[in-house]
C-alpha cells in the first residue's frame, strides 16, 4: 500500500493524533480493506517523509520543552504522537472513514499552543542547521514551511524566514 503524506495526515486527523505504531496499524488495516499488500519499510518511509515535509509533526503531550518525559510518569502517554502539520492538506484515502469504527483508538485532543511551540522550535533548529550546512535545497523547502506555519498557528515565522532567505542565492 502506498499513501501520500496528505493521506497519512487524513488518517491521523480522524483521531486527532496517533502513535507511529497506531498509524502503521491503521495503514495495514486500510491495505487489507483495499486488497493490497503492506510493505512495512515503505510505511515507515512514508511516515518519515511526511514528518520531514511538515505534513505530519511530532507532538510531545507531556514533559519539558526539550521533549523529555516527566521523570515521575514515564509511560506510553509520554511518547511522541503524530498529528497534522502546517504543510498538510489532509485527504482521506479510500475506506479510511471506516477506521474509527474498526480500530479501538481513543480520539486525542492536542494542545495547539504547546504543539505550535514545539513545531516552531523544530523549524528554528532545522533552519539554523541548514543555513550552517549551506543546504540551499532544504533551506528553500523550510522557507515554504515558514509561511505555512503562520497560517497554521499563531506563530511569527519572520525571523526564520529572514535567515533562510539570506542563505539562498539571490537572482
Amino acid at each position: 500500500m502506498s499513501a501520500t503524506g496528505d493521506e497519512l495526515a487524513g488518517v491521523v486527523d480522524l483521531f486527532g493524533a496517533l502513535t507511529r505504531a497506531e498509524l502503521s496499524a491503521a495503514l495495514t488495516e486500510l491495505a487489507f480493506k483495499q486488497g493490497q499488500e503492506v510493505d512495512d519499510a515503505a510505511v515507515t518511509e512514508a511516515i518519515e517523509s511526511a514528518i520531514a515535509a511538515y505534513v505530519l509533526v511530532e507532538y510531545q503531550p507531556k514533559g519539558d520543552d526539550d521533549g523529555n518525559a516527566d521523570k515521575e510518569d514515564e509511560n506510553d502517554e509520554n511518547e511522541f504522537l503524530l498529528t497534522v502539520g502546517p504543510a498538510a492538506f489532509p485527504t482521506l484515502p479510500p475506506n479510511a472513514e471506516d477506521l474509527p469504527h474498526i480500530l479501538d483508538y481513543e480520539s486525542r485532543t492536542v494542545d495547539r499552543d504547546r504543539l505550535a511551540e514545539q513545531v516552531q522550535a523544530r523549524l528554528q533548529a532545522e533552519a539554523e542547521a541548514v543555513v550552517a550546512a549551506d543546504d540551499t535545497d532544504r533551506a528553500a523547502e523550510l522557507l515554504d514551511v515558514s509561511y505555512d506555519i503562520e497560517a497554521w498557528a499563531d506563530i511569527d515565522g519572520g525571523e526564520v524566514r529572514a535567515s533562510l532567505s539570506a542563505a539562498l542565492p539571490q537572482d
